[in-house]
């Protein structure tokens, strides 16, 4: 939820991946394709600019991408993404991937594999947004979209989704244990009050499909328009409130308000998506990637802000 690698396992978390790929390299890709879609073997491959934690992504001449788990924890995803997004594409606005084939192990690499149309755009980093309302809105039509398409069966939210979907109070302990190592670094008091607040709600509708990780690499912008949602690997059936999470890692101020009022959201889904946030950032404060250690403090402070002004409304 806050960024392209959101969905990091570490061993404290109900999913992990304990087995990872060998080292994944264009020449690794080059013979899987060769060796099981020949008929794309001439065709150049080079690495995306900007890749992801669960899997990692090359071009496949100028129209594919081919993508592999990073680690036996993500394989799920790909059969998910195979047999669910063709159902889920035409029933949204904006762009999402299209799965063209499924590889198998091969040439020492372990897992299944895909490969997917290329969605030409840029990730929607904040600077390439151009009008904030407006993306906010068009978001917010994608993710009712989303969450109004008919069940069809789809998975309900556990492991393969990292739990997003599922009850907050899946990460109650990790949550606690987070704000007794921060100490006085946070606002201990306000933080509790906050987690208490989302924990008073569960999802009590029928399940419905989620995405599960909204975050700003997961966007794709032309001409700061918002064209394109990418990564389902943690799509599912179940609380949509972890979709929300945007509002407070990307959104702020007018396109926040803009955002929830499109969505039309309870102040309890509303409070649970403010809870996925505070949990993801707790637990990423500590991380020894500054950026991603950053990313943790700016979402803190956007909720922080946020439920401060909520309660003095």
């Amino acid at each position: 939820m806050l960024g392209r690698d959101d969905t990091t396992a570490r061993a404290s978390d109900p999913v992990t991946a304990p087995r990872e790929a060998p080292h994944i390299d264009a020449a690794l890709v080059r013979r899987l394709v060769a060796s099981q879609f020949p008929h794309w073997a001439d065709l150049p491959v080079r690495p995306v600019a900007v890749d992801g934690w669960d899997n990692r992504t090359f071009h496949l001449g100028d129209e594919m991408t081919v993508r592999l788990p990073s680690a036996e924890g993500y394989v799920p995803q790909v059969e998910k993404e195979q047999r669910w997004l063709p159902l889920l594409a035409p029933r949204l606005p904006l762009a999402v991937p299209t799965p063209l084939a499924q590889g198998s192990p091969g040439e020492g690499y372990p897992f299944p594999w895909s490969v997917r149309r290329w969605i030409d755009g840029e990730t929607a980093a904040a600077e390439r947004i151009g009008d904030p309302v407006r993306f906010a809105t068009d978001l917010a039509g994608l993710l009712t979209a989303l969450h109004r398409t008919e069940p069809a069966g789809g998975p309900l939210a556990g492991a393969h989704s990292a739990f997003r979907g599922a009850a907050l109070a899946t990460y109650d302990a990790e949550t606690r244990q987070a704000v007794e190592l921060l100490g006085d670094r946070i606002p201990t008091d306000t933080v509790r009050e906050i987690w208490a607040t989302a924990l008073e709600s569960t999802w009590t509708g029928p399940p419905v499909w989620f995405h599960g990780d909204v975050a700003w690499g997961n966007l794709l912008v032309r001409a700061g328009r918002l064209v394109a949602v990418i990564d389902f690997g943690c799509c599912g059936m179940g609380d949509p409130a972890c979709d929300l999470a945007v509002a407070w890692t990307l959104l702020a101020g007018a396109s926040r308000t803009a955002f929830r009022a499109a969505l039309d959201v309870d102040d309890a889904t509303w409070a649970r998506g403010r809870g996925w946030v505070l949990w993801k950032a707790l637990i990423t404060l500590d991380n020894p990637d500054p950026v991603r250690a950053a990313e943790a403090r700016h979402a803190l402070d956007a909720v922080l802000t946020e439920y401060a002004e909520s309660t003095r409304a």
